[in-house]
């Protein structure tokens, strides 16, 4: 812990947020997810009290506090500064303006570059935890860079990836301990086929590719080199008030209806998943 900075309200309200964080003395942050209700939902080890610790794809950082306010020793948070890093689909030139159209009416929050670690460093101060944040890909996660690690946390980032288990597979390389995953998956394949790993591919050019059911889950994390100790599904990622609240002005699809209907009032379907290294 370092002495914590006083945040004014107005600092907090010129950002954009992705996480929704309280700051101490009512302050809150809005976000475009709220995960507080569900953090202590997930399959946490019983304590982090003198571990070192991983958060892949911090974001606002609101995980990597998680696991600060759970003891740990020492927690590290990565992300990518630079949005043009990200796997993109690259989808071909015919498609740009669909794909335009579909990005303003979807809903789907967008971050301008710069934005998360400024929101990172405000909520950091606020919270006067010491947590170093890297420009680092999981990608690139390997022991040279950052060491080895008790605990790595991995939230709501193997979706925008082209390859999640060349991803996990990188972070198997630091995990000395425990990973918890925290992604979402497909509510219908979940329940329909829950024994057999399946993923469906995102329609649209952004930096979101496989969503899996839980049993997809599980195997790419399996293929990565991972055993599964515990699992927790469903979990609902509940959306926060940066999110809208109304559906845009347009003919409803059938996709849109269910979102707005369904999983805009309760949050995204999720699963968690404890593992270690398997031997």
């Amino acid at each position: 812990m370092v002495e914590a900075a006083t945040v004014g309200r107005s600092e907090v309200e010129a950002l954009a947020w992705y996480h929704t964080i309280e700051l101490g003395d009512g302050l809150v942050t809005p976000g475009f997810y709220d995960h507080r209700s569900v953090a202590g939902r997930l399959p946490w080890p019983p304590s982090l009290e003198g571990r070192r610790c991983l958060d892949v794809a911090g974001s606002d950082g609101f995980w990597a506090f998680e696991m600060c306010r759970r003891g740990a020793a020492e927690v590290v948070s990565i992300d990518l500064e630079d949005p043009s890093r990200q796997d993109w689909q690259g989808a071909p030139a015919d498609v740009t303006d669909r794909r335009a159209r579909a990005l303003q009416t979807s809903g789907r929050w967008e971050g301008d570059a710069g934005r998360t670690p400024r929101a990172f460093e405000l909520a950091r101060g606020a919270l006067g935890y010491d947590v170093p944040r890297l420009d680092i890909s999981i990608y690139d996660v390997s022991p040279e860079r950052l060491g080895d690690f008790d605990f790595v946390f991995v939230g709501s980032v193997l979706l925008h990836l082209r390859d999640p288990v060349r991803a996990l597979s990188a972070v198997r390389d630091v995990v000395r301990g425990q990973l918890l995953v925290f992604e979402p998956v497909v509510l219908a394949l979940s329940a329909l086929l829950p024994r057999t790993p399946l993923a469906t591919l995102w329609r649209l050019d952004e930096p979101r590719w496989w969503t899996p059911n839980v049993a997809g889950l599980h195997r790419w994390l399996e293929a990565a080199g991972f055993e599964v100790l515990d699992s927790r599904a469903p979990l609902f990622q509940k959306f926060g008030p940066a999110f809208p609240r109304r559906p845009p002005l347009r003919r409803p699809t059938l996709a849109d209806l269910w979102f707005w209907l369904f999983v805009r009032p309760v949050g995204g379907p999720s699963a968690a998943v404890l593992a270690r290294p398997a031997h």
